[in-house]
């Protein structure tokens, strides 16, 4: 049995890698893309061979064929798509972050709980065995007691003015855009959650007012600190290194790529794996046709993208105020 899948919106990160990933999983197909204009759907149909182009989103909502949605729209329309999707009955992928602040990802879980539909924050590197591998190695103890956690996602597409990224009111900035990846990253190493977040970041007013670069420090209980850094107008890098007092785990290309792991430990450094050919988006696809089937339930739950948001929230305040600000749980 496979899911038939509709995808709302042909966003480059929809086309260039959502969709042909579904394509080649085992459980998934795509049935259907829409968007704001027919011309633009059927393109992206005929290039992708998708048998059906709807012009608009609700279109797409209302064909009885379809079981789940993705979601690659701008931020700030992801809480009502995800609403109207859930009460069309479709299961629902969201690109992250799910919303612009907690109260909407409340929102969009609850209406998703109510309709008895899933949903997901589409943070496909969680999925990779990478991850699956790294918590192993923190369980046994190899590297020590754990001690910090510093990640970092950046690049340079400041040349770009008219990209949603720099809508401010859209939800664009470095830390909705990639700043998510670390932050996220510190939660599932960590294993708990946060307990105050101290950022700076640099606005630009070129640039719609939207923080291109921020840094900034996560407490968490234990006196284990996080601290990251992201932008959008900064030389591409991107990795999680995890402190042990005995030893340290780099995760190189940690979000996107398939490097291996590096575990650094006092008897020496060794390269673990190689993760050649393993496409995250694919795995996201196939874990997500198991939930939905309910043969296994997703690797986290929609409650963890309220907790991701309350986090974000406070690190957009810390950038704004200058201040440090305590999360509440």
């Amino acid at each position: 049995m496979k899911l038939r899948w509709g995808v709302i919106g042909s966003a480059n990160i929809a086309v260039n890698s959502v969709i042909p990933a579904i394509q080649k999983s085992e459980r998934g197909e795509v049935d259907a893309i829409a968007s704001r204009g027919i011309e633009k759907a059927q393109e992206a149909a005929a290039k992708l061979n998708i048998p059906k182009a709807y012009g608009s989103y609700e279109e797409l909502l209302a064909d009885p064929d379809i079981d789940a949605v993705y979601i690659p729209l701008p931020n700030h329309l992801h809480k009502e798509w995800t609403i109207k999707a859930a009460e069309a009955g479709k299961h629902v992928l969201c690109e992250k972050p799910a919303a612009l602040n907690t109260e909407e990802a409340i929102e969009m879980i609850e209406a998703c709980k109510k309709a008895g539909v899933l949903f997901v924050e589409a943070f496909m590197y969680r999925l990779h065995p990478r991850v699956a591998r790294v918590k192993e190695l923190l369980a046994s103890g190899e590297i020590g007691e754990l001690r910090a956690v510093n990640g970092s996602f950046t690049f340079n597409n400041a040349a770009d003015a008219g990209n949603v990224r720099y809508r401010q009111e859209w939800g664009g900035g470095s830390i909705y855009d990639v700043g998510v990846y670390p932050l996220t990253a510190a939660r599932w190493i960590i294993d708990r959650e946060p307990e105050a977040a101290t950022v700076h970041a640099f606005f630009s007013d070129e640039h719609g007012g939207v923080d291109m670069q921020a840094s900034g420090l996560i407490e968490f209980a234990g006196g284990v600190g996080m601290t990251f850094d992201c932008g959008m107008w900064a030389a591409y890098r991107q990795g999680i290194e995890i402190l042990g007092t005995e030893g340290r785990i780099e995760m190189k290309g940690a979000f996107t790529d398939a490097d291996p792991l590096i575990v650094h430990t006092k008897d020496g450094s060794r390269t673990e794996g190689s993760f050649e050919g393993i496409n995250n988006y694919t795995l996201q696809a196939d874990y997500f046709a198991q939930a939905v089937f309910g043969e296994a339930p997703y690797p986290y739950s929609a409650e963890d993208a309220i907790a991701n948001m309350k986090l974000v929230d406070a690190c957009l305040q810390s950038a704004r105020t200058r201040t440090r600000v305590v999360l509440k749980g």
